[in-house]
């Protein structure tokens, strides 16, 4: 078990004119897709990931063997010619831009995709611990947002890597900032959490990708490469 991560964010730009790449059952599922945002999130979704899955293995094997299909708990599974493969894929969308990251099986990982842009006082009333809240109130007003939208990713990272998502209490997941600089530090800064009732420690990263924040959260991380 290795804490090497494999990351990759794609834009719908990024999406081939064709359709050859997709899996015989992940185009049945797109069939039976009807509205065009979860189409386009599906497709860009499938897309990022298996470029992510298909870089980390050698000798890289053709796209359309690779399937990513939703596990029963909604987590997404990776397959290669019907068989599991022995990675851990989790992947993310927002406003027209998608993350995967892999790591080896064995291991919890959770990562997410938010653009930063306004937040309301009621996220964090109602979703942030105390302590979140207070270095909420601790930001200078220019940099508000952008703090909200961090510790809001890594939470929702941190359920993914527990695989039970947002049907669990967000305020379970307690995100320190720390003081990390991202043109300093490779443009990744590490992130402290705190999971109530978890048997594993969880820890992660974050950087700013063109205009949203990027979180990467699981167990014994090694930092991201730039």
């Amino acid at each position: 078990m290795t804490g090497a991560i494999t990351w990759l964010t794609c834009d719908r730009a990024d999406l081939p004119g064709s359709l050859d790449w997709l899996a015989a059952d992940e185009r049945a599922r797109l069939d039976g897709l009807r509205i065009a945002k979860r189409r386009d999130d599906y497709l860009l979704g499938r897309w990022t990931a298996k470029r992510a899955i298909a870089a980390r293995l050698a000798p890289s094997p053709p796209l359309e063997a690779i399937a990513i299909r939703a596990a029963g708990d909604g987590a997404p599974e990776a397959f290669l010619g019907g068989a599991p493969l022995p990675v851990v894929v989790t992947l993310s969308h927002s406003a027209g831009r998608a993350l995967a990251a892999v790591r080896d099986a064995g291991a919890a990982l959770g990562a997410d995709l938010e653009r930063v842009e306004p937040r309301s006082q009621l996220l964090v009333d109602d979703f942030f611990t105390p302590g979140e809240a207070a270095q909420i109130a601790a930001c200078p007003p220019a940099l508000r947002d952008h703090a909200i939208t961090l510790i809001w990713s890594a939470k929702e990272s941190a359920l993914k890597a527990l695989r039970c998502g947002l049907r669990e209490d967000p305020r379970r997941v307690h995100v320190e900032l720390g003081a990390g600089d991202p043109a300093r530090d490779g443009g990744w800064v590490p992130l402290e959490l705190a999971i109530a009732g978890a048997a594993r420690r969880l820890t992660g990263w974050w950087r700013d990708d063109v205009g949203h924040v990027l979180t990467i959260v699981g167990e014994a991380l090694l930092r991201p490469h730039a």
